[in-house]
């Protein structure tokens, strides 16, 4: 006697309604030649390396943007610190300079009238008298000297130096009637601070950018 063979039912098959089998699940190859894993292998090889790329790609554009905004956080950050540098060296080299000019404004107190007598002496060369306020301990140095550029000049206007109480150090006043000049260390030196501070102020944090762009 035959024992009836008996195959394990899967639910994958699909009767239709007078219980015939309408369709049946698609066999599973179950054996692959070698030459179909190769492909396969390389082809399962191909995918994971493109979506390794890709996560590769993104990882370095995301990387390459916080590299981007880092870099502009650090150039604000260079720029202030370019213009406290630019305005700590402009006033240094303001104070250095106030230093030289205040030691030889001591040592050569005549300078600043002589230079303008000189600067001056096309338009004073008809003047027949010529007067110059100065600090009471400086006017002797100053007529000698004045006196001395007039005659390299050719100048023959009447130099006439008188002390004056509210002058100081090298500072003067020339008259000559039609016009008069004057100087103040002090003032010149005021004026020249207030000039630079404006001029770092307008600058602000406009300067030249530290790399081109």
């Amino acid at each position: 006697m035959t024992t009836p063979s008996h195959r394990k039912f899967t639910f994958d098959t699909v009767f239709n309604d007078a219980g015939a089998i309408a369709s049946q699940p698609t066999p599973v190859k179950r054996s692959f030649q070698p030459d179909e894993v190769e492909k396969i292998r390389r082809d399962a090889y191909a995918e994971g390396e493109r979506s390794a790329m890709v996560r590769a790609e993104q990882a370095q554009a995301q990387a390459l943007n916080e590299i981007a905004v880092a870099i502009r956080s650090a150039f604000g950050a260079l720029t202030k610190v370019a213009h406290d540098h630019r305005a700590g060296s402009a006033e240094l080299a303001l104070a250095a300079a106030q230093a030289i000019a205040g030691a030889a404004l001591e040592q050569f107190p005549e300078a600043p009238a002589a230079a303008a007598l000189q600067a001056l002496s096309r338009e004073v060369e008809a003047v027949p008298r010529l007067t110059v306020r100065a600090a009471p301990g400086q006017v002797e140095r100053i007529q000698a000297d004045l006196n001395r550029v007039a005659d390299q000049l050719g100048l023959s206007g009447q130099i006439v130096a008188r002390a004056d109480a509210g002058l100081s150090g090298a500072a003067f006043v020339l008259d000559w009637g039609d016009g008069r000049a004057s100087y103040d260390p002090k003032d010149a030196a005021d004026r020249v601070s207030a000039a630079l501070h404006d001029a770092l102020a307008a600058e602000g944090l406009h300067a030249e950018p530290l790399l081109p762009l």
